[in-house]
């Protein structure tokens, strides 16, 4: 069974997202790491990249699999999470704590498209 984390938002392609005023942290759910295996390759944004909802900011390699990274929410990156670079095994440790970037949010009102922690856990089931 996966960790679903309440008071997270969540897309269908299987992203988190916590948001503190007007940014957005987003990482990958534990549902999304256990599927790909043990990863070991991450590709994130530059830092000021532009990110738009629903559209491939990186990817997320394992080695059963490659899965592209599709962003819940539009914004610029402001902070990637270089640390998963060197160790992008620490995904499957704690993919909530393990966060992959932050963003200012373009447009707030994306946030309500996304689902929260109990309908995600009806959505992977």
């Amino acid at each position: 069974m996966s960790n679903v984390k309440s008071g997270l938002l969540y897309s269908k392609s299987h992203e988190w997202v916590q948001v503190v005023g007007d940014v957005a942290t987003i990482g990958i759910s534990d549902f999304a790491q256990a599927e790909l295996g043990n990863v070991v390759f991450v590709d994130l944004p530059e830092v000021g990249a532009s990110l738009h909802k629903e559209k491939e900011f990186g990817a997320v390699e394992s080695v059963k699999a490659a899965s592209d990274l599709i962003s819940p929410v539009s914004g610029q990156v402001l902070e990637v999470n270089a640390g998963l670079v060197g160790e992008p095994e620490l995904l499957n440790q704690d993919p909530y704590t393990h966060w992959l970037l932050k963003v200012k949010l373009s447009n707030i009102d994306e946030l309500s498209k996304l689902l929260d922690a109990k309908s995600y856990e009806a959505f992977i089931k």
